[in-house]
Protein backbone atom coordinates (compact mmCIF):
# COMPACT_ATOMS: atom_id res chain seq x y z
CA UNK A 1 0.00 0.00 0.00
CA UNK A 2 1.46 3.94 -0.73
CA UNK A 3 2.29 6.15 1.59
CA UNK A 4 0.64 9.95 1.50
CA UNK A 5 2.95 12.72 2.65
CA UNK A 6 0.99 15.85 2.45
CA UNK A 7 2.79 18.85 3.49
CA UNK A 8 1.23 22.18 5.48
CA UNK A 9 -2.26 20.12 5.77
CA UNK A 10 -3.06 21.85 9.43
CA UNK A 11 -6.46 23.14 11.04
CA UNK A 12 -5.54 26.19 13.17
CA UNK A 13 -8.99 27.11 13.93
CA UNK A 14 -12.82 26.85 13.34
CA UNK A 15 -12.01 29.06 10.68
CA UNK A 16 -9.48 27.01 8.83
CA UNK A 17 -10.60 25.49 5.47
CA UNK A 18 -9.26 22.47 4.27
CA UNK A 19 -9.33 20.70 0.86
CA UNK A 20 -8.99 17.11 0.90
CA UNK A 21 -10.52 16.60 -2.41
CA UNK A 22 -7.08 16.36 -4.36
CA UNK A 23 -5.05 14.70 -1.90
CA UNK A 24 -7.51 11.80 -2.09
CA UNK A 25 -7.71 11.77 -6.21
CA UNK A 26 -3.28 11.73 -5.91
CA UNK A 27 -3.40 8.84 -3.87
CA UNK A 28 -6.05 6.92 -5.78
CA UNK A 29 -3.94 7.25 -9.09
CA UNK A 30 -0.48 6.44 -7.06
CA UNK A 31 -1.85 2.91 -6.11
CA UNK A 32 -3.38 2.24 -9.96
CA UNK A 33 -0.03 3.93 -11.98
CA UNK A 34 3.24 4.57 -11.00
CA UNK A 35 5.68 1.95 -10.23
CA UNK A 36 7.59 4.36 -7.54
CA UNK A 37 4.69 4.15 -4.47
CA UNK A 38 7.25 4.31 -1.99
CA UNK A 39 7.66 8.26 -3.43
CA UNK A 40 6.08 10.83 -1.43
CA UNK A 41 3.12 12.41 -3.26
CA UNK A 42 3.18 16.03 -2.98
CA UNK A 43 -0.62 16.87 -2.54
CA UNK A 44 -2.84 19.40 -4.76
CA UNK A 45 -5.26 21.56 -3.58
CA UNK A 46 -4.95 24.37 -0.55
CA UNK A 47 -4.83 24.57 3.32
CA UNK A 48 -6.01 28.31 4.80
CA UNK A 49 -5.05 28.90 8.12
CA UNK A 50 -5.95 31.58 10.66
CA UNK A 51 -2.55 33.10 10.21
CA UNK A 52 -2.97 33.24 6.54
CA UNK A 53 -5.95 35.00 6.58
CA UNK A 54 -4.71 39.32 5.05
CA UNK A 55 -3.81 41.61 8.14
CA UNK A 56 -6.47 43.73 6.75
CA UNK A 57 -9.44 41.06 7.01
CA UNK A 58 -7.91 40.59 11.01
CA UNK A 59 -8.47 44.08 11.95
CA UNK A 60 -11.36 44.14 9.85
CA UNK A 61 -13.21 41.72 12.37
CA UNK A 62 -11.70 43.13 15.49
CA UNK A 63 -12.72 46.01 14.64
CA UNK A 64 -16.63 44.53 14.33
CA UNK A 65 -16.21 42.97 17.79
CA UNK A 66 -14.99 46.63 19.45
CA UNK A 67 -17.69 47.88 17.91
CA UNK A 68 -20.43 45.68 19.30
CA UNK A 69 -18.55 45.68 22.56
CA UNK A 70 -18.99 49.49 22.61
CA UNK A 71 -22.83 49.33 21.30
CA UNK A 72 -23.31 47.11 24.37
CA UNK A 73 -21.30 49.51 26.96
CA UNK A 74 -23.43 52.45 25.38
CA UNK A 75 -26.92 49.64 25.63
CA UNK A 76 -26.40 49.53 29.08
CA UNK A 77 -24.84 53.32 30.20
CA UNK A 78 -28.12 54.08 29.00
CA UNK A 79 -30.06 51.67 30.68
CA UNK A 80 -28.95 52.56 34.00
CA UNK A 81 -29.67 56.58 32.97
CA UNK A 82 -33.01 55.37 32.37
CA UNK A 83 -33.09 53.53 35.63
CA UNK A 84 -31.39 56.47 37.65
CA UNK A 85 -33.74 58.91 36.29
CA UNK A 86 -37.18 56.66 36.79
CA UNK A 87 -35.90 56.74 40.45
CA UNK A 88 -35.22 59.90 40.52
CA UNK A 89 -39.01 61.06 39.14
CA UNK A 90 -40.51 58.07 41.51
CA UNK A 91 -38.17 60.27 44.57
CA UNK A 92 -40.13 63.58 43.87
CA UNK A 93 -43.40 61.66 43.17
CA UNK A 94 -43.21 60.30 46.52
CA UNK A 95 -41.97 63.42 48.35
CA UNK A 96 -44.45 65.76 47.14
CA UNK A 97 -47.13 63.15 48.13
CA UNK A 98 -45.88 63.04 51.55
CA UNK A 99 -45.74 66.91 51.75
CA UNK A 100 -49.00 66.63 50.68
CA UNK A 101 -50.18 64.08 53.55
CA UNK A 102 -48.18 65.83 56.09
CA UNK A 103 -49.73 69.23 55.22
CA UNK A 104 -53.19 67.78 55.46
CA UNK A 105 -52.69 66.55 58.27
CA UNK A 106 -51.10 69.40 60.08
CA UNK A 107 -54.18 71.63 58.28
CA UNK A 108 -56.40 68.98 60.43
CA UNK A 109 -54.35 69.02 63.74
CA UNK A 110 -54.73 73.12 63.11
CA UNK A 111 -58.03 72.87 62.86
CA UNK A 112 -59.26 70.74 65.49
CA UNK A 113 -56.85 72.98 67.39
CA UNK A 114 -58.65 75.83 66.41
CA UNK A 115 -62.04 74.46 67.14
CA UNK A 116 -60.86 73.31 70.43
CA UNK A 117 -59.78 76.12 71.44
CA UNK A 118 -62.84 78.38 70.13
CA UNK A 119 -64.23 81.18 72.31
CA UNK A 120 -67.88 81.92 73.10
CA UNK A 121 -68.49 85.72 71.65
CA UNK A 122 -72.25 85.16 72.87
CA UNK A 123 -71.28 84.25 76.60
CA UNK A 124 -73.44 86.08 79.12
CA UNK A 125 -72.24 86.99 82.57
CA UNK A 126 -74.01 88.17 85.96
CA UNK A 127 -73.77 91.98 86.28
CA UNK A 128 -71.43 93.51 89.19
CA UNK A 129 -70.68 96.39 90.97
CA UNK A 130 -66.94 95.40 90.21
CA UNK A 131 -64.49 93.09 89.10
CA UNK A 132 -61.51 91.35 90.24
CA UNK A 133 -58.83 90.94 87.70
CA UNK A 134 -58.95 87.07 87.74
CA UNK A 135 -62.79 87.45 86.93
CA UNK A 136 -62.02 89.23 83.75
CA UNK A 137 -59.64 87.49 82.85
CA UNK A 138 -61.79 84.77 83.17
CA UNK A 139 -64.44 86.09 80.99
CA UNK A 140 -61.65 86.59 78.60
CA UNK A 141 -60.87 83.34 78.23
CA UNK A 142 -64.63 82.08 77.96
CA UNK A 143 -65.50 84.49 75.54
CA UNK A 144 -61.79 84.44 73.47
CA UNK A 145 -61.00 80.75 73.77
CA UNK A 146 -57.95 78.90 74.83
CA UNK A 147 -56.52 79.28 71.25
CA UNK A 148 -56.40 83.31 70.83
CA UNK A 149 -56.63 83.83 74.83
CA UNK A 150 -52.71 84.44 75.01
CA UNK A 151 -52.29 86.70 72.40
CA UNK A 152 -54.94 88.77 73.72
CA UNK A 153 -54.10 88.47 76.94
CA UNK A 154 -50.72 89.84 76.07
CA UNK A 155 -52.36 92.65 74.01
CA UNK A 156 -54.76 93.83 77.50
CA UNK A 157 -51.62 93.79 79.60
CA UNK A 158 -49.64 96.36 77.76
CA UNK A 159 -52.57 98.09 77.06
CA UNK A 160 -54.42 98.54 80.46
CA UNK A 161 -53.07 95.84 82.65
CA UNK A 162 -56.49 93.97 82.70
CA UNK A 163 -57.85 97.36 84.37
CA UNK A 164 -60.82 97.77 82.74
CA UNK A 165 -61.69 101.38 83.80
CA UNK A 166 -58.23 102.41 82.37
CA UNK A 167 -58.29 105.74 80.85
CA UNK A 168 -55.59 107.76 78.70
CA UNK A 169 -55.16 111.14 79.79
CA UNK A 170 -53.75 112.58 76.89
CA UNK A 171 -55.68 110.05 74.23
CA UNK A 172 -59.05 109.43 76.11
CA UNK A 173 -58.25 105.93 74.83
CA UNK A 174 -60.23 103.81 77.25
CA UNK A 175 -61.24 100.47 78.69
CA UNK A 176 -59.15 96.73 78.83
CA UNK A 177 -58.67 97.36 74.90
CA UNK A 178 -57.93 100.86 75.05
CA UNK A 179 -60.42 101.99 72.27
CA UNK A 180 -60.38 105.54 70.96
CA UNK A 181 -62.36 106.67 71.57
CA UNK A 182 -63.96 104.77 74.42
CA UNK A 183 -67.18 105.13 72.70
CA UNK A 184 -67.02 102.81 70.00
CA UNK A 185 -67.42 100.03 72.40
CA UNK A 186 -71.37 101.06 72.50
CA UNK A 187 -71.95 98.92 69.45
CA UNK A 188 -71.08 95.87 71.83
CA UNK A 189 -73.22 97.14 74.61
CA UNK A 190 -74.49 100.24 76.37
CA UNK A 191 -72.54 99.35 79.48
CA UNK A 192 -69.07 99.52 77.76
CA UNK A 193 -68.09 101.70 80.58
CA UNK A 194 -68.54 99.14 83.52
CA UNK A 195 -68.45 95.87 82.09
CA UNK A 196 -65.90 93.82 80.95
CA UNK A 197 -67.46 91.61 79.32
CA UNK A 198 -68.65 94.12 76.91
CA UNK A 199 -65.13 95.50 76.31
CA UNK A 200 -63.71 92.08 75.56
CA UNK A 201 -65.99 91.16 72.76
CA UNK A 202 -65.70 94.60 71.25
CA UNK A 203 -61.51 94.07 71.26
CA UNK A 204 -62.18 90.51 70.38
CA UNK A 205 -64.59 91.52 67.28
CA UNK A 206 -61.79 94.57 66.58
CA UNK A 207 -59.15 92.34 66.69
CA UNK A 208 -60.38 89.79 64.28
CA UNK A 209 -62.22 92.08 61.93
CA UNK A 210 -58.98 94.78 61.30
CA UNK A 211 -56.18 91.55 61.56
CA UNK A 212 -57.53 88.52 61.34
CA UNK A 213 -57.34 87.32 64.88
CA UNK A 214 -55.58 87.88 68.07
CA UNK A 215 -52.23 86.77 68.04
CA UNK A 216 -52.42 88.31 63.91
CA UNK A 217 -53.16 91.28 66.02
CA UNK A 218 -50.48 90.73 69.05
CA UNK A 219 -47.48 90.11 66.14
CA UNK A 220 -48.50 93.72 64.65
CA UNK A 221 -48.67 95.14 68.28
CA UNK A 222 -45.03 93.34 68.82
CA UNK A 223 -43.59 95.73 65.93
CA UNK A 224 -45.30 98.77 66.20
CA UNK A 225 -46.37 98.76 69.75
CA UNK A 226 -49.77 99.68 68.91
CA UNK A 227 -52.93 97.93 66.88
Amino acid sequence: MSRISVRGLAVASATAVTTVGAVVGVASGADQGSGTADQPVEAAGTTTLLADIPAGQQVQQASLTEQVQAQSDAADASARQSAEQAARVQAAKDAASKKKADDAAAAKAAKIKAESGKGDSSATFSVQASYTTAQVQAMAQQIVGSGQYMCFSNIVTHESGWDYTAQNASSGAYGLVQALPGSKMASAGADWRSNPATQIKWGLNYMNSRYGSPCDAWQFWQVNHYY
